[in-house]
Formats: C-alpha cells, structure tokens, sequence
C-alpha cells in the first residue's frame, strides 16, 4: 500500500489531490476542512468499489455540513454507508481521572458541550458566561509587583467604531503558572463624543496609557494600517500584527477565564461592561458574535490569541493530544 498525505488548509488544498487514484481517505478533524478539498478526496476513490472514508473531529455548529450530511445520515435506519462512534474523554484508556478532570476544567460554555461532551451546539446567549466579576476583577495594580512583570498593549482601533486599548501585565506563580492583569485600558467612542481622533492623537493617547511603563509589545489588529504605520514612525513601540481569528481568539479567551489567568482591575469599566453584553448572533448559521459592544472584546481577543495563549499553551503542553474530547 501507498499512502500520501495532504493538508485541508483551504479552498486551493483540493488542487493538491485532483486527478489522484485513492482506494481510501483518513481526514483528521474534517470539520475544520474546506468542503472542497472533503469533496475532492472523496471524490478521489470513485473508482474503487470497496473505498472506505474515516473522518473524525470535534463538532462544530449544527448546521455544520458534516452534522447534516454525515451525522444526521448516519442515524437513517435506510443508509447503510455510514457508521458513527461517538468518544468521550472517558473513552480514552490512557488518561487518568486527573487528567480528565483538568482537561475538563480548561473548557466552559459552547466549548465544553462541543469539545468536552461532542455536542454539535449551537452558540447562543452570552459568549463568555465564564466571566464572573466576584472572580476576574480585582482592585488595583499593585506597583510593586511592576519589576515581576512584562507589559503588552493590545489595540482595536477604529475611527468610526470605537478605538479600545488594554495595558497588560504577564505575571508569574507557583499555582497558576503565567497569568495576565489588564491594568488600565482606554476607551474612545467616536459617536457618543461627537467628534473623530486622527492617528496622531490616538498615538498620544497610547503613550499617555503606557506612561511609565516598559512595553514588550503592541498588539494590533493588521487592518489599521494607517495607525500601525504611525506607532512605528514614532520608534517608540515594537508593533505586532495580531492574530484576529475569531472563533479561536474566543476559545482561547474563554479558556484563560475558566482557568483564571486573566484579570481585570476595577477601573477597566469598558471592558468589564462588555463583557455582559457581548453575545453570539442566534439567526447567524455559523458560529458568529454580534457586532455590537465588541472592541474591548476584540483587544482583549487580540491579547489572548496572539500573546497570551502561547503562555496557557505551555502550561497545557503535556495534554496537547487530550483535549479533543468530543470525537466523532
């Protein structure tokens, strides 16, 4: 036998196996595949009368394809094709009841039924019901902890929309491992003022924020060019792109809250009042928040998914295979 092995990155990944001869497929966490490239591999075995296909993944949203035209087939008496296993953490003989139990506690809300009971859910109500004030809001900074520390900015800017900044500090301790406190924030809603900021005076505003503090970072969204081309003439900052994919940014977000390596001092009100109003779209078919008090959210994402997640990560390293739960 000959096997061959391809990545379902994106729409162009079907041209890497058009024309190919396959007897059988294996797609690793298809639901994460474009349809096209699932299509054409399949597509692939047409010759072959005894072809078989295993796909396997965490569930998504229930109008996913993968739920509707292989799940939901699968439970028709009159399809014979299809057979469904569904697996559990519990499943997996090489974990421990300790291990199982951590796992568990690194997810909560969509996440958990989709990751750790393999639910095909749908996203509904608040997007993190896991921020729970009494828990993530402490008091203050405390100054003396600034040496112990290292300082990032995230950024969502707007013009029209409102511009969001976040000062982080990443800490470290013996029980949590690295954790992050945002300790001031600032807040400009260019409609409720009347009035917009240019560039200039945004980047004022940014070294107002950070004034006295030494900065690692500036996390910013890659689309405000305009701005990230101003932090940088300034010479006063190292500017990264931020990774702004959503769904992961929430994820990883929502996993830090739940773990509780994220803080917020009291005088981040913006952030702290989006929180309870940010809220997934329930008319949207897929996985999509609505796009209404979401710019504290958005930095706070921008943070979480492009700095602060490869501190969890390393702290999770040891179960990198265990935490897809919800196999189908």
């Amino acid at each position: 036998n000959y096997f061959y092995v391809f990545g379902g990155k994106d729409e162009s990944s079907a041209a890497l196996i058009q024309g190919i001869t396959l007897a059988g497929v294996l797609l690793d966490e298809v639901a994460l595949m474009p349809r096209s490239f699932v299509e054409q591999a399949i597509a692939r075995t047409i010759t072959e009368k005894n072809a078989k296909y295993w796909l396997n993944c965490n569930p998504d949203s229930p109008q996913h394809y993968i739920n509707l035209e292989w799940i939901e087939d699968s439970k028709n008496e009159n399809v014979k094709r299809i057979y469904h296993l569904h697996f559990l953490l519990e499943d997996n003989p090489t974990l421990s009841p300790e291990q199982i139990a951590e796992t568990k506690n690194q997810f909560s809300g969509i996440f958990y039924r989709r990751f750790i009971l393999g639910e095909w859910a749908k996203a509904e109500g608040l997007v993190y019901p896991n921020f729970i004030p009494e828990k993530h809001v402490i008091p203050e900074f405390k100054l003396r902890d600034k040496a112990k520390a290292r300082f990032y900015v995230s950024i969502d800017y707007g013009t029209l929309n409102p511009c969001s900044m976040g000062l982080w500090a990443v800490m470290h301790s013996k029980k949590l491992g690295d954790f992050a406190i945002r300790v001031k924030e600032y807040y400009f809603n260019s409609r409720k003022e009347g009035y917009q900021k240019t560039d200039e005076e945004y980047l004022s505003e940014l070294i107002k924020l950070t004034d006295g503090f030494d900065i690692n970072r500036v996390i910013i969204d890659p689309s405000a060019a305009s701005f990230i081309t101003t932090i940088k003439k300034s010479g006063r900052f190292s500017v990264t792109p931020a990774n702004n994919d959503v769904i992961d940014g929430i994820r990883h977000t929502s996993n830090e809250l739940t773990a509780g390596r994220l803080y917020f001092c009291r005088n981040c009100k913006d952030s702290i009042r989006e929180f309870s109003l940010y809220v997934w779209d329930e008319k949207a078919t897929e996985d999509r928040v609505k796009k209404t008090d979401d710019h504290a959210m958005d930095d706070i994402r921008y943070f979480c998914n492009t700095v602060f997640t490869k501190v969890s990560e390393s702290t999770v390293s040891k179960y990198t295979n265990i935490t897809k739960g919800g196999w189908e």
